[in-house]
Order: C-alpha cells, then structure tokens, then sequence
C-alpha cells in the first residue's frame, strides 16, 4: 500500500476513535454554551436536506473569525450567482450564530460533519455543490479526498501557513501533499504563505514544482482587508456613548486565559492615572466568561455584564463583554484597543478588525498567527508593541490623555487597511473558472431519490419553469407533437422541440455484451458520478470555456436500491451533419480539414480527453463550423499520453468508414493528404 494512502487510512481511523471523547467535549463545553449539546445529527450529515439546498456552493468557515472574514466573499457569491444556493457550513455555536445573524434565510446553514468518509459521503450526497471553498487552514483530509471523487473542485481561500505550520505539515507530507494536489485553487493572504504551500505541494519537501502546480497556487491577498461593517454599527455605538458619557474606554479584545490577569492588574494603574476609564474586556471562548467575571471581582472592580444587560453606570470600572458577535461594536466604542492573544504565546488574534474603524491599536510580542500585518504595521509605526503589564499600563496611560498621537497611530493603521483592500474581487475572479458564467447556472429539482440537474435559462426558453420527469419521457413530447425526428443507430435518439428550442433527448444504454443481458441499468453511484450529471458537467465547463459542444439543458438520475438509470438533454446543433455522413456526399476543402485539427487542439489544450473521438462524433452546421458531440465517459484530464491515442482513434474510424463505403460500392471523399492537412491544423497553437 503506498504511504499515502497508509497514512490516510491512519488519519481516518484516528478520526473515527476520535468522535466519541469529541461528542463528551461538546457536551462538557455545553455547561457554558447549551449550543454545544445541540444539532449532533449534522456532525454525522445525519439531518434532512432542504432540495433547493442542492446543486450550489459551499463554504466553510470552521468559527466567528473565519464567518467574519468570508462574508464579503459570500455577499459577492450571492449578488453574482442568485441562482445557486449557497451553504455556509462551520463547527461551532459562535460561527452559527454569526451565519444567521448575517444572512439569515439568504443561505442554507449546518455543521460540517466530522471528517469521516461515510460522513462525508451523505453531506456530498445531500448537496451535490458545484464548488467547495474552504477559509484559511480548514483543511479535512477525507472531504478533501472525496469531492474529487466526485469530481467537486475545492478551493482553499484566504490560505495563510506560517512558517510554525509548516514545519508541522512537513512531518506528515504523505498525508499532507496529496490532499493539497486534490484541491483546484490554493489562494493565499500573502506571498510568504503562497511559498510555504509551494514547498509542500512538491513530490519531495525541496522539488521544485511543475509551472501548472505553480498556477494553481495564488496570492490574492487577505479578505479581512475587505470587511463589511453592519450599517447600524455606528448608530448603536452612539447610543452607548451617550448613556456612558464623555469616558475614556480601553477594549482588549479575544483574551486568553493567563492574559486577563496581567490586562487588569494593568488597568489598575491606569486608574490611578485615569480615575473614570472604562475597561471592557472580551474573552475569546465563553466558556471563560463566569471565571473571567470571578477574576474582575477578585480584583476588586465593579463589573457590568452585558449578558445580563446591567447597566453601565459612572461607578461602572469594567463592562465583561459576554456576549456573542459584539466585538465590532465594543471596538468602534475604544479609544484604545488591546489585541489578545498577544501577551502570551497564542500567536495574537486579528487587527484588521479595529483597524477598518480606525482606531489605535496596542499588542504583545506574540503575534505570530497575524505577523505579516503586525510586519506592515510596525513598519508604518502603526501599533504599540508592549512586552509586560508595566509597558501596557504605560501605553494605554499615554494613549488615553495623547489624543493627537492616538489619532495618528489610528489614522496610519486605517490607511493601511485601505491599501490592501480588494482581495474578495481577486478571488471571486479566480473562482469564476470553476463556476458557470452568469445565466449558465446548474440548478437541482429533486424529488426522493429522483435528481434532476437543469440550465434554467434554458429550460425557460424551452416555456417551462422547471424539468419533470416526463423531459426525459420520448411519449410525453409525442402526446404533444413535438418531436420532430429520431436517430436510429445502435439505439435511438429522440429530437425534440420546446417553443424555439430544439433539443436532443438520450437514454444512456450498456454497451457490449453486457448491454444484451442489462439493457440500461447502471451500478449505483453517487448523482455527480452517474453518467449523465458527469456528462451535463463536463459540458457546461467547456461551453464555458467556448468550445464548439452542444449546451446541456437537463439531466435525469433515477436511482434504484442497486442501480440507477439516466437520461441527457442538449440542445440540438440544428441542420449539421456528422462528418460520416458528409463525407459521403462531398470532400473537405484543405481549409477544412484544418479546421477540424484546431479544433480538436482547443479541446486538447483545455485538457478534454473524449472516450470516442470518431468521424461520427463531428458535426459541420450550415454556417460552416465544426462541432464535437457525444461526451458519455469523457473527462477532464491533466495528463498529456491520451491525446495522441484520441487522434489515432479518429483516423482508425476514417479508415473503417472508408472501408464501409467501399463495400456499399459507394465513394468515400477522403485522401491521405486529408489527414495530413488535419494534423498541420492541430499543430497550430492557440
């Protein structure tokens, strides 16, 4: 067995011995958070699906920070793609409520489940998504592994990896490099992540990677830097600031256990220097907030809980912020800002926060998980980097009663937060390679088990508003008279006319000896795999691209306990002729012929790899151009070795056509300059 494979069933196995202690800490967690204990089903992708949930994007974000972050690039998903449902999935009580809190019924919401493959499967099942976007390190091994299975690309979005991080990920590279070759897009926050992937994406920890490898991985810059603020946020804050009047308030932000201590006895000293500052002091994990109420207390402070909404008062020295998703609001209320996470080795949390509303910002030395922002920040002299509660004290004292150098160490941070704005334009850029163009969407009907994929444009122009399955029923269209022809080769193709729209309707059928005994049932695989999802897929792709292939308008799977059947719908190239048949009747001119070479060159260059390039399978319309058709079994491939064998394969069935019309006494308008002429049309690049 290689390593790789090794190590991800060893990952797996860990992952399956680790669910149970992880359900006892989600209950342990719940005597703080009831959340905790709730909605178990979706951590095995045990719950019922919504229909209209299936056929869009998912993205994950596992917590509160990475939902903040994603929610640009969300709301761009949604204006861009109106159409597609979007899933926002993540792993914790604060990132959903964050979900909800931000787009409510706008999206679908759940729990990804635990990282197993029988977990995973049902949740790809359920959703069947076009794309998966992944935020920052949400990196899960078997998802990972079994989207692209399915064929799903996965994008991993605002990557950040620091040098730490990869030093750890190095030490498991036969589990590591795989998952990272299976994902679409790897886009970075900044250049010195994009090379540590780099590093681990090579065959070898020092290999150099191939320019296609290269590619794939992209610095678009980090999307915090594009953070949307609530319109009311401002509106809110002057409430408070009214009912507290004119006071200095200090905030520290996501502290951490260890840190709350040395942040009061620093406040401490700032009192002696400013008697009314009010301190408000955010914990990072509510399962914090009663010891943090105890330490306030112990320290003799009077407190103010906002859970409870007590009142702050002019007594009022320190407000405990125990409440979920008010973080923006305290620190548009700061004066001074304290970043936690700093003043102890937890790596510091984000300052992209209270630099979008342009306030002074303070932190300890450890800001390792954050340090190419703290990097541009010192730079610019746009933060106050303290080392103990001596130093804070005095920062804090000196900011507080300096109002002009507060403004200025405020006003560099906000000037630098503008400047490296726009990384959500960046990557929904990126993404639109692995997405439908605007009005190419795939939407899914589902109805049990029975799953339809359609084009809704298409389909409307056809005069409906949704597929049935009578679509795929050769005797519903002739109850109506619309069918006005039929192919009748190894089995029959019906075409069919909706309005102005002419269709072609297949029946995927077994082919060979088998086809004799089981004439069109198929083993049951998951929708995206069946013949006809692939197939629809495979298609709008390269419609994308602009490639000559008819546009898919529906797709049928119709599962059984065992097996499934299918059916296709594509819109008919109207008036052309298979090039079996032209030949018949009449040559190619040289101009032709090379035409045909190019064009099979342009699906080679997108890396299409057609299962049965043959004469049959190419179409000339009236207007003169050349068209591929017939993509059952077909993929795209990102090895060179097929291209060669396709081309073989097209001039094995000239040759078989020509020795056909030789037997019906017929001529076959073909010579051995012809094939000559289409290869000097394929060696043309571009």
């Amino acid at each position: 067995m290689p390593l790789s494979r090794l190590s991800l069933l060893l990952y797996t196995l860990l992952i399956y011995l680790l669910r149970f202690p992880m359900l006892l800490f989600f209950i342990w967690r719940s005597k703080a958070d009831p959340a905790y204990r709730q909605r178990f089903s979706e951590r095995f992708a045990l719950q019922q699906v919504p229909a209209k949930a299936a056929g869009g994007i998912v993205v994950h974000a596992v917590s509160m920070g990475e939902v903040v972050a994603a929610t640009p690039l969300i709301e761009q998903l949604l204006q861009q793609y109106p159409d597609l449902p979007i899933t926002v999935t993540c792993t914790t009580p604060t990132g959903s409520a964050r979900i909800l809190a931000a787009f409510g019924t706008r999206v679908f919401h759940c729990y990804l489940p635990f990282d197993t493959p029988g977990a995973n499967r049902r949740l790809l099942a359920k959703y069947s998504p076009q794309l998966i976007v992944l935020l920052e390190t949400e990196l899960w091994p078997n998802l990972i592994a079994k989207a692209k299975t399915l064929d799903i690309p996965v994008v991993l979005v605002n990557a950040r990896l620091s040098a730490k991080s990869a030093r750890g990920y190095l030490r498991f590279h036969a589990l590591v490099q795989p998952m990272l070759q299976q994902l679409s897009l790897i886009l970075t926050q900044d250049n010195a992540s994009r090379r540590r992937f780099t590093l681990l994406l090579g065959t070898e920890p020092a290999t150099p990677l191939s320019q296609s490898a290269h590619d794939k991985i992209q610095s678009c810059g980090n999307l915090k830097f594009d953070m949307q603020l609530a319109a009311d946020l401002p509106q809110k804050a002057a409430t408070l600031k009214a009912q507290w009047g004119a006071r200095p308030v200090w905030v520290a932000g996501s502290t951490h256990a260890g840190e709350d201590e040395m942040l009061l006895q620093a406040f401490a000293k700032v009192l002696i220097a400013q008697p009314d500052t009010l301190f408000i002091l955010v914990p990072r994990h509510p399962d914090r907030f009663a010891l943090v109420s105890k330490l306030i207390s112990d320290a003799g402070f009077s407190q103010a809980q906002r859970s409870l909404r007590q009142t702050v008062d002019a007594n009022t020295q320190v407000l405990l912020g125990d409440s979920m998703g008010e973080l923006m609001l305290w620190y548009q209320l700061a004066d001074v800002v304290f970043i936690g996470g700093s003043m102890i080795e937890r790596g510091g949390h984000n300052p992209l926060e209270p630099m979008s509303v342009a306030k002074p910002i303070q932190s300890g030395p450890h800001v390792f998980n954050f340090a190419k922002v703290f990097q541009w920040l010192s730079k610019r002299n746009a933060v106050d980097i303290v080392a103990n509660t001596e130093q804070l004290a005095t920062s804090t004292i000196r900011l507080l009663q300096q109002p002009d150098e507060r403004r200025q160490l405020a006003e560099r941070g906000y000037a630098l937060y503008q400047q490296h704005g726009g990384a959500t334009l960046r990557v929904t850029q990126q993404l639109k390679q692995l997405l439908p163009s605007l009005g190419e969407a795939r939407l899914v009907k589902r109805d049990q088990q029975l799953e339809i994929w359609y084009d809704p444009a298409l389909v409307l122009a056809g005069g409906f508003s949704k597929p049935s399955q009578a679509f795929f029923e050769p005797h519903s269209w002739l109850q109506f008279d619309a069918v006005i022809g039929q192919s009748t080769g190894r089995n029959t193709v019906w075409f069919v006319q909706a309005q102005q729209q002419k269709w072609v309707l297949r029946h995927y059928y077994r082919g060979g000896l088998i086809g004799k005994l089981n004439k069109d049932q198929f083993l049951k695989v998951p929708a995206p795999q069946s013949r006809a999802m692939a197939e629809f897929s495979l298609l709008q792709h390269m419609h994308q691209l602009g490639l000559p292939v008819p546009r898919p308008v529906a797709a049928l799977f119709l599962p059984k306990k065992m097996s499934y059947r299918a059916d296709i719908l594509l819109e008919l190239v109207d008036g052309s002729q298979d090039l079996a048949k032209l030949l018949r009747q009449q040559a190619l001119t040289p101009a032709q012929w090379q035409q045909v070479g190019q064009m099979i060159r342009r699906f080679h260059d997108a890396q299409i790899y057609h299962s049965d390039l043959n004469c049959h399978n190419i179409l000339l319309d009236p207007q003169g151009k050349f068209w591929l058709i017939d993509f059952d079994k077909c993929a795209k491939r990102d090895d060179v070795s097929w291209k060669e064998q396709t081309l073989a394969r097209l001039s094995r069935s000239l040759q078989k056509e020509a020795g056909l019309a030789a037997a019906d006494g017929k001529p076959w308008h073909v010579d051995e300059n012809d094939w000559q002429l289409l290869r000097q049309g394929y060696a043309i690049v571009g």
